[in-house]
């Protein structure tokens, strides 16, 4: 497949959704306090919500809300299109019936210490099965607008292959899917005495889908109410061990056995001197080029159903991907292919005309990748980490950033911003010092102020960065196989931050900045 390039396109941006100045602030759902033993989509997050409205914020932006696998990356999950079970609040499956207080009391008190996805399997999932056993037997009552039937209906296509896909995994052990018999590894040609004799677990995790679903539409109200607008993400790729590559075997680069025969990364970069091997399978451009990029079409609408605004991550993978043959000790071995480019893009710009979508364009850009940045009209991202140290020429300074931009200190794959001026050398910290006038006592401040004063249209500040915190808050780091994703706010944090003087200054900052929200309350839905 031979894409046109955005120079021989010859036509205006298909996208120009970015108009507004506003901020926001980057925090994952499993990073809010509380108990249970991870963040919930429960009280805290309408907590956080308040803080937002406070602090004259517009966007809550997230990392992928999908159930986690291999080393519990948001990045690597089950399915591109369901929910992650451990965000679902128990206090409201109890105030529903179907837990009792002194079943959850254990978990829920359990403080709001770093999460222990280990722990999480042995002791929240338990309960959650105990909970979709009794809505079975009780005949499936509604857990808010919506019955559970009518939710099945809405989501078939993805939901029962989904649901038998978590059956069949928990059957085997948790193996791979390439891993299993024969008459499993394919969706279509299950055999109906394995579909039935594991449609009890089959309900069960579509139970998990509708709770979770059910109380992110309760979130994502409350949010609407406050004026506050959720900017999501989808990671470019999904997961080898994987509904979507279980189902759908033939959009994907994977051998007969069902395993991948090359996998997606990026070469040696600033993150690591032996590049990234993601092991995320690759996708046959060509198929999905040939049947209108249907897969992703439905993907797309399935993240505009769940987010206001979508953010890809890797978009340069459109353009160009880093192949990685297997087998592979290191992302070494790879080489650059061509990707849909254009052509993709066009046809999202066809299907969802209004579609707000942030482009990750993070990393060593080619032309070419500019070209289709600039041809398809979505703002990039601009962090302000990765501006100082060198010269004046540098794309990530402020002084040289497009407003068609998302700002950001550091997103969720950098260290904190204490964090990073602690590690740099004494050249770096003294051009950020030089460059921003200023001490160097407060960084953190010092690149938050930064970015409200940016061009960029829109500036998304990590929540650590606003509680000041160090390298011992860092929430990913990019080549570390284990150890992620743990981090939580501590409780108390939400109240120090958004009852103190935090949630004033920020506000002032909006209104000295041109970000403050319109002084509409909230916002139709």
């Amino acid at each position: 497949m031979t894409a046109m390039t955005p120079s021989q396109a010859g036509q205006d941006p298909l996208f120009n959704w970015l108009s507004a100045r506003s901020a926001g602030v980057l925090l994952h759902p499993t990073s809010l306090p509380g108990g249970q033993g991870v963040g919930t989509l429960g009280a805290p997050a309408l907590r956080f919500l308040d803080f937002l409205q406070a602090a004259g914020m517009k966007w809550w932006q997230v990392c992928p809300l999908g159930p986690t696998g291999y080393g519990d990356s948001p990045y690597q999950c089950f399915s591109a299109f369901a929910g992650n079970p451990n965000l679902i609040d128990l206090r409201g499956l109890a105030a529903g019936g179907l837990l009792k207080a002194d079943e959850i009391a254990p978990l829920d008190a359990s403080g709001a210490g770093a999460v222990d996805y280990e722990a999480l399997s042995r002791v929240k999932m338990p309960l959650l099965r105990l909970a979709a056993g009794r809505h079975r037997l009780a005949g499936s009552p509604a857990l808010g607008p919506g019955g559970f039937a009518q939710f099945k209906a809405a989501q078939a296509r993805w939901l029962e292959p989904y649901a038998m896909f978590r059956a069949l995994k928990d059957h085997f052990g948790g193996g791979a899917w390439w891993e299993w018999p024969g008459e499993a590894r394919s969706y279509s040609s299950l055999p109906a005495n394995l579909r039935k004799a594991l449609g009890e677990e089959a309900y069960a995790h579509q139970f998990y889908q509708y709770a979770f679903f059910a109380q992110w539409r309760g979130v994502r109200a409350e949010a609407a109410r406050r004026g506050i607008e959720i900017i999501g993400d989808i990671p470019i790729f999904v997961a080898a061990d994987s509904a979507d590559a279980w189902v759908s075997s033939e959009l994907f680069e994977l051998g007969a056995d069902g395993r991948p025969t090359a996998v997606a990364g990026v070469p040696p970069d600033y993150f690591s001197a032996d590049g990234q091997l993601w092991g995320n399978p690759l996708y046959r451009w060509e198929v999905h080029s040939a049947n209108g990029y249907a897969w992703w079409k439905e993907r797309l609408q399935a993240s505009f159903d769940m987010y206001d605004v979508v953010r890809i991550d890797h978009f340069r993978g459109f353009d160009t991907y880093w192949r990685i043959p297997l087998p592979a000790a290191n992302a070494r071995s790879g080489e650059w292919r061509r990707g849909p480019g254009l052509d993709f893009f066009r046809a999202v710009r066809e299907a969802f005309p209004a579609a707000r979508i942030i482009a990750e364009d993070l990393g060593l850009l080619t032309p070419s990748v500019e070209e289709l940045l600039s041809a398809t009209g979505l703002p990039g991202m601009a962090v302000l980490q990765f501006a100082f140290g060198g010269d004046a020429t540098n794309t990530y300074l402020p002084h040289n950033l497009h407003p068609n931009r998302v700002v950001y200190p550091g997103t969720h794959d950098n260290d904190t911003t204490l964090g990073w001026y602690a590690s740099a050398d004494g050249a770096t910290r003294d051009h950020a010092r030089r460059y921003l006038r200023v001490s160097g006592a407060e960084i953190g401040w010092d690149f938050i102020r930064a970015a409200y004063a940016s061009v960029g249209r829109i500036a998304v500040i990590p929540m650590q960065d606003l509680l000041s915190l160090g390298t011992e808050a860092r929430f990913n780091s990019p080549g570390k196989p284990q150890g992620n994703w743990r981090w939580r706010l501590a409780d108390g944090d939400l109240e120090r931050v958004g009852l103190g003087a935090i949630a004033g200054y920020l506000a002032e900052l909006a209104v000295l900045y041109g970000r403050a929200p319109s002084p509409a309350v909230g916002r139709k839905k």
